[in-house]
Formats: C-alpha cells, structure tokens, sequence
C-alpha cells in the first residue's frame, strides 16, 4: 500500500473514497459506512481537506440546568453516555439551591508577534510601547470588528528569553465580540508586522493568535446541601449509604489531591473537558483550541485543578470553576454546518459570553458529578452500567430489553458480547 497519492485533494469526495477503498481493501459496509451523500456531504467537503466522507457522533442533551437564573438545554455530541449523564447529574445537584451564577472577563482574544534578531531588546520594548497607537490603529484597520463595537484595546511587549536567545514579543489584546477570534485576531498580527519590524529594527516571525485566552476567562459557582449529596435524584444508580457531610468532606479531599498532585490533576481536568469539548464538537466550536487553552490555564503556576470545592459557613459545599473560554457563536463551521446552527438553536444562547458561561457551568455540573461518585459509590458504578448497555445493543439486543440484559451482565459481573447474546436468546 503506497500512500502517495498526488493530486488526491483535486478529486471529488467520491473519487477520494475510492481510491482509499482500492488501497485499503475496504469493503462494501466499510464504504457505506464512510460515505457521506446529500447536504451532509456538500458540508463537510467544504470544511476540511481530502475528505472521503463523515462520521456520526451521538448528539444528546444535558438537562436540570439553570444558569444565572435561566433554564437552559445543553446539546453534548460525544460517543460516551457517562458524560451527558454527569452533566445532567450534577446540573440537578445545584438546581435546589438556584442552580449555576456566572461571570465573564469579555470576549478578547491575544495576539502574537514574534520579533528575532534584536540588538538590544529592552529598547526595542520600548519603542513598541511609544508606537502602540499607530500599532493599535493599523490593527483596527483589519476586518469588521471595529464597526461591531471591537478591535484591538491594547499593545504590549514583553522581551522573552527562549533557547534561541531573546525575543521580543508584541501583544495584541483585541475583543473580538461574538466570534472565537482566530482569523480576526491573524489577520491583525500580519498587519501590524511592517510597523513592528520598523519599530525594533528586528526580523518579523511569528504572526499569530495566542490559545492561552487569559484574557476571556469564565467563571461559575454553585452551592450544593450535603443531603443532595446522596439523593439519587433522577438515577436509580445505588449509593454507598454514607451520609451527605461525609460526601461532602470526601469531595473537597478529592479536589485537595488533585491540588497537590499533577497526576491526578490531569485526569481531574481530563473530566472537566469532557463535558466542555463536547458542547463545543455540538455547535461546531474549536474545541482543540479550548483544550490547549484550559490546560495552560492549569499550568500558568504547576499544574494544579480548574475548579475548587470547600465547605461554606452554613455547611453546604461550595463548588467553583475558572477556565478561558474561547468560542463564538458567530462565523467559523458554526456558520455552514447545519447541524452546528441547529445545536445553537437549541441551547439558545444570544452571544459568546453568554455561551462561555454554559460551558463553565458545564464543566463544573460534569467535575461535580464525578467526584461525588468517585467518593461515593466509586466511578464503576454508572460507568459499567452504560457500558452493559453498549455491550447489549452491539449483541443485537432489541430496544426492549437492553436495559434488563445489561442489568443481567452488571449483577453478574459478567460483561460481555457473548454473554449479552445468550441473555437475549433467554429473555426473548
């Protein structure tokens, strides 16, 4: 198999799923499979590059959600039922007692221009600072943000010392209003080269936007009683049987130890993401950019948790979340993909700061939940379940009896395809 293929992003989508089908023996399912025809296949094939086909995430809802006073229906495109089950878990959690407050930085966005080969840098610093006007109106000149009430705010530099020696680096703050910001944010740093160049009297390099968006941090808070703690709520998941303060104490031991150990900060944060990632995959959000941003958030002083819990004055544990949110609800595939605008429709948000909020509420109902069943009943508990299911409906289980068959797996300890098929063929 020879995977030079010239002139392979020139050929139509069905040219393109031949030749990899030819190449790699797929068969006939395999291509159904991958083929992607229709409205769906016009959209994607617009939207990336040597594209063969499409591949179908479940799209669910996250419910129990109040958000700054407001009910709100949270779309989650992600291939694991335990996600959208925590959200909505831990959403009901802090429904009770008013559910999820919120606030944001605004939507700016940083942007990067790198400057080598510097004589004396620290000068060079300087007369960035003095050239910060003119810097900031040719910035402005770019796109349309100025017209929507954004642009570039302010200039900065710094001098930073790499294995290749200093640099001069120039910081764009720009808000980008309702847009993730990338292109906009790109588009300014290229702009402002010539002047920066003339400025330092260095040699441009990098142009570009920066992911780490401490500059659009979103923040949410929710309070929880201790007896929530161990009402199943909606679920008819078992719990251990301790009482609530003793869950309560638990949880906020367990974000202690992600607070003193990387290690199992990652995998903390990892829980948060994804909850965040799938909202974002939903609305056709960039959700790798969210990714990079949110963990060197964590990283800004060692790595440590994106949320807090402690135990408030009155007893009920008071959970808490700040991480940089960058989306937007204008522009990018949100605006092409007509299942990303359908998804936005259905969370019904009516700007980026608003919808940054959603996910920071989303991401703390999500940590939430888990810890509260790792402290408790232990993460297994819901996990097997839903993964029983799965297992079932590959056996062939019909729709009827795939929650009983893999109550049969669970109690028995015992999950596996074949065993699911020998329980269909017993219960049918």
């Amino acid at each position: 198999m020879n995977s030079r293929i010239p002139g392979f992003y020139t050929r139509d989508r069905s040219e393109r799923l031949s030749t990899v089908a030819d190449r790699r023996d797929l068969d006939a399912d395999a291509v159904d499979a991958l083929d992607a025809d229709g409205e769906v296949g016009e959209t994607v094939d617009g939207l990336s590059e040597n594209v063969v086909g499409s591949i179908t995430y479940p799209l669910s809802v996250a419910t129990n959600f109040v958000v700054d006073g407001e009910d709100v229906l949270v779309p989650m495109a992600v291939e694991e039922s335990s996600v959208v089950a925590a959200a909505s878990k831990g959403a009901l959690l802090a429904r009770s007692t008013g559910g999820f407050t919120t606030d944001t930085d605004g939507p700016y966005m940083i942007g990067q221009v790198q400057v080598a080969d510097v004589a004396d840098p620290t000068a060079a610093r300087l007369r960035v600072l003095e050239r910060a006007e003119e810097i900031a109106a040719v910035a402005n000149d770019q796109g349309v943000l100025v017209s929507h009430g954004g642009g570039c705010e302010d200039v900065t530099a710094r001098v930073v010392d790499t294995p290749a020696g200093q640099t001069v680096v120039v910081h764009l703050l720009v808000d980008v209003r309702d847009a993730m910001g990338a292109n906009a944010v790109n588009t300014m740093c290229e702009a402002i080269a010539p002047v920066v160049a003339d400025a330092t009297g260095g040699r441009v390099s990098l142009r570009v936007l920066s992911n780490l968006a401490d500059c659009r941090l979103a923040r949410a808070r929710c309070r929880v009683d201790p007896d929530a703690l161990v009402d199943s709520g909606d679920d008819s998941e078992e719990a251990s049987g301790i009482d609530g303060e003793t869950v309560r104490d638990r949880i906020v031991e367990a974000w202690a130890f992600a607070a003193g150990d990387p290690y199992r900060a990652a995998t903390h944060n990892k829980g948060i993401m994804n909850a965040v990632d799938a909202l974002a995959v939903a609305t056709c959000n960039d959700w790798r950019a969210l990714e990079a941003g949110a963990h060197a958030y964590a990283a800004r002083e060692g790595y440590g948790p994106l949320t807090t819990y402690e135990v408030g004055d009155d007893g009920d544990l008071i959970c808490s979340i700040e991480l940089p949110v960058q989306v937007g609800t204008v522009g990018g595939a949100t605006a092409v993909h007509s299942a990303g605008r359908a998804a936005m429709d259905v969370l019904g948000v009516e700007g980026a700061d608003e919808f940054a909020s959603v996910l920071a509420a989303l991401g703390l109902a999500e940590n939430l939940a888990s810890l509260r069943a790792l402290v408790d009943e232990g993460i297994q508990s819901g996990h097997m379940k839903l993964h029983a299911e799965n297992v079932a409906r590959q056996a062939g289980a019909p729709a009827g009896l795939v929650e009983e068959v893999a109550a049969r797996m669970v109690a028995g300890e015992d999950i596996r395809e074949s065993r699911a098929r020998e329980l269909v063929e017993e219960l049918g």
